[in-house]
């Protein structure tokens, strides 16, 4: 139900948009957000955006690099990513829950949509 697309190959200082695309039903009233997991890593929260958009959280490695939004009449959110960092390699993936509190929590998803790969080359 939630299909993100957008990862590939990009040196560092570079851009990558992804996009995560919802179908089935509607997301528009959810929390979305986007985790990542790097090889051997534990999967590790990104940002979130609340149902309006109006609000939005981002982990302190990503602030000022990633914007995350979303558009409800699409049933879509994204991530720009600028600046990349070699870091910031990893499988991303875009996540729908029903609460608006612990945002950074991974139990607060209920939805998980298939991960696509960002790596970032030194």
């Amino acid at each position: 139900q939630l299909q993100a697309s957008g990862g590939g190959l990009v040196q560092a200082g570079g851009s990558l948009r992804l996009s995560c695309a919802a179908s089935g039903r509607s997301f528009s009233s959810y929390t979305m957000a986007w985790f990542r997991q790097a090889p051997e890593k534990e999967r590790e929260w990104v940002a979130s955006i609340s149902w309006t958009g109006a609000n939005t959280y981002y982990a302190d490695s990503v602030k000022g690099r990633f914007t995350i939004s979303r558009d409800n009449a699409k049933n879509a959110v994204y991530l720009q990513m600028n600046n990349l960092k070699p870091e910031d390699t990893a499988v991303y993936y875009c996540a729908a829950g029903g609460s608006s509190y612990y945002v950074g929590r991974s139990s607060t998803y209920d939805y998980w949509g298939q991960g696509t790969q960002v790596t970032v080359s030194s």
